[in-house]
């Protein structure tokens, strides 16, 4: 799933292409809103918020969308041919006088009333990358739930908005815990700078092609995907379990000797909880 640097990156090629632009072309392949034409609107601006994107429009209507797993948003100059997808696929077209933007697999898209926007988004927590963002709410909300883990605890967008299966693995290696760790058992040094951190890796790839954690060419990512390789730190081979509420699993990687704390038990029943919004 893209996480909130690659959302904010879309929404800002969305933008460029659209925004103060009149939609001479508009078509939503989805039932609901087949018929639905937003032809001879100007597109005010398109924001994200946290992992959505919010397409607002002259008239006071916003497209909200969601790319999930696959979805993804391309900007074509017209005339140039399409190359996001087979056509079943697209689920979007807005196109002004010079560009198209083509919507493929997209999961979540619907037109709303800007007003009513909270009813998409209104259940996120702070915004790492908006203009709402607050750390101190932030992290009075993952500490909401003390016996939580925190991997659990980052994904869920109703307490910060932004992190996904990457930055998960990544903050918790930088952190210097595991991702089963309760939140209420972070050291409290941790735990103040957890916020401050988060906010400082998405801010720093937002702006980046290939995104790095580690400042080192060629290797990227401390943890995530290097499974089983070594560690970039200690060389320990990168260990990978499944995480999660039961109700969707997130594959989640650490180093057993830089992250001391809990691990998933193989075959070790899980934990009942209920199924809890990631995006």
């Amino acid at each position: 799933m893209p996480e909130g640097d690659t959302v904010w990156q879309a929404a800002r090629r969305l933008h460029n292409a659209l925004a103060g632009e009149v939609l001479t072309r508009s078509d939503l392949r989805v039932p609901k809103f087949a018929t639905a034409d937003l032809t001879g609107r100007t597109v005010l601006e398109v924001t994200p918020r946290g992992k959505h994107l919010l397409t607002r429009v002259e008239g006071g209507l916003t497209l909200h969308s969601h790319l999930r797993m696959d979805g993804s948003w391309k900007v074509y100059e017209n005339g140039r041919r399409w190359s996001g997808g087979p056509s079943h696929q697209i689920r979007a077209i807005l196109g002004t006088a010079d560009r198209t933007a083509v919507g493929y697999r997209l999961p979540v898209l619907e037109l709303l009333r800007t007003t009513d926007e909270h009813r998409a988004v209104g259940h996120l927590g702070p915004d790492l990358l908006g203009p709402d963002w607050d750390p101190d709410q932030a992290l009075a909300n993952l500490l909401t739930d003390p016996a939580r883990p925190l991997g659990e605890a980052l994904l869920d967008q109703r307490n910060l908005a932004g992190i996904g299966n990457v930055y998960k693995s990544e903050l918790c290696f930088l952190l210097g815990v595991t991702p089963w760790l309760p939140v209420g058992g972070l050291p409290a040094d941790r735990t103040a700078k957890l916020p401050t951190l988060a906010k400082k890796l998405l801010e720093a790839n937002r702006d980046r092609p290939v995104r790095s954690t580690t400042g080192r060419p060629g290797q990227n990512l401390f943890v995530y995907g290097r499974a089983p390789r070594p560690c970039l730190r200690c060389q320990t081979p990168v260990r990978i379990a499944n995480q999660g509420d039961g109700s969707r699993e997130r594959l989640t990687y650490w180093c057993p000797t830089c992250q001391p704390g809990p691990t998933p038990t193989p075959g070790a029943p899980r934990a009942h909880r209920k199924p809890l919004p990631y995006n």
